[in-house]
């Protein structure tokens, strides 16, 4: 998201308490099946990435970082805010980028976000961004239509002629030259450029500026090892390929009024040869779960798993929204009640458990980790 409320009184509202979208995104994701994983703001610029359940135990090592690059670097009206993770082994990246605005301003776009790759996680045991398995790039990234004037570019918007204009778009154009930028894929822009739009409506601005429409709102992909292949010679195998993502649909949505931009989404298939085949934890409920009686949890770890004393095993209900959305829990030390080999027993009070019932799940959380690292399947009480 781009250009959230961030009044300072919303801000550090925000900060002490989830955001409106965040909790927007919880209310309408939750009943599908996704938590969410991890979120990371910088003023009006937002990033929340939500996970299904099934994939949680093998989404490991994630971690955030924003870059201010607002004047000078001291104010985070532009910028890039990244979360990263390993996905089944593989490093996944996804960075939300506003860059400065402005025809005249193509090379400060692009100085910016090279400052925001190279920023991203440095100083940190983490891989560069561009070194990632897979990194998406999106964002208001205010790039402009180069050369034609505005009465053209209307009139090859009117007759749906945009590819009049691909030729001039300054991120096209950047991409033909600038290395960095080479190995970036974008699809086809087969809707009108998304800004700059009267309010509440489906035309382009009015006001006395009368701003050049653009295609400012944007989402690539890059992926590395499709970059290391292409530049060797030769072909190579699919055996090769571990990793690869396809686009399935990239549009605007025009009904939407709220912004002087039209919201863009892209939809992609991310399919992996996967590295991990086995959830560090696995654990389920043990016998018929009631609040009449205190009930046992079993559950077992791989032998590289390193567990710790704040290791932790939570009940959820099964639309929970985050990690922290239990509805209590155990610590797998203090509340153990056996130990077996590599099989372990733990303990939860029958005070804690609701009166209600329904259909729950059982997760582990790990400390060292900061995730959730084994997840049961859904059962009743």
């Amino acid at each position: 998201l781009q250009e959230v409320n961030s009044r300072i009184t919303n801000f550090l509202s925000d900060l002490a308490f989830d955001d409106p979208w965040s909790i927007f995104f919880m209310t309408v994701l939750s009943p599908l099946g996704y938590i969410k994983l991890s979120s990371v703001r910088m003023q009006g610029l937002l990033l929340l990435v939500f996970v299904k359940h099934a994939h949680l135990p093998f989404v490991r090592d994630i971690h955030t970082h924003y870059t201010r690059t607002g004047l000078y670097g001291y104010w985070g009206n532009k910028g890039g805010v990244t979360v990263r993770m390993s996905l089944y082994g593989h490093t996944v990246c996804f960075m939300n980028c506003h860059l400065p605005a402005h025809m005249e301003n193509t090379e400060q776009r692009l100085d910016d976000f090279e400052k925001i790759l190279e920023m991203q996680f440095e100083g940190e045991n983490i891989p560069s961004t561009l070194d990632h398995d897979v990194l998406f790039w999106f964002g208001d990234l205010n790039f402009r239509i180069a050369d034609y004037g505005i009465h053209f570019v209307r009139e090859s918007i009117n007759n749906k002629r945009y590819s009049l204009l691909w030729e001039k778009d300054q991120l096209n154009m950047a991409k033909k030259k600038e290395a960095f930028l080479q190995e970036f894929i974008e699809g086809p822009l087969q809707f009108k450029p998304t800004y700059k739009f009267d309010l509440y409506s489906d035309v382009y601005d009015t006001s006395e500026k009368k701003r050049k429409p653009a295609w400012t709102d944007r989402i690539l992909w890059r992926v590395k090892n499709l970059c290391q292949h292409a530049s060797k010679e030769g072909e190579f195998s699919e055996e090769e390929q571990t990793i690869s993502v396809t686009l399935n649909n990239y549009i605007s949505h025009m009904s939407y009024g709220i912004s002087d931009h039209k919201p863009v989404t892209g939809t992609f298939g991310l399919e992996v040869l996967s590295q991990l085949y086995y959830p560090l934890v696995t654990l389920n409920p043990e016998g018929e779960w009631s609040a009449e009686h205190d009930v046992l949890i079993n559950y077992s770890a791989v032998p590289e798993f390193p567990s710790s004393a704040w290791d932790w095993i939570g009940l959820f209900k099964v639309d929970f929204r985050h990690v922290n959305d239990y509805v209590t829990y155990a610590w797998v030390e203090d509340d153990e009640i056996s130990s077996n080999g590599d099989s372990k027993q733990v303990y939860m009070s029958a005070a804690e458990i609701p009166d209600g019932g329904g259909e729950f799940l059982l997760c582990y959380y790990s400390n060292n980790l900061q995730s959730i690292v084994g997840i049961s399947q859904p059962f009743q009480v």
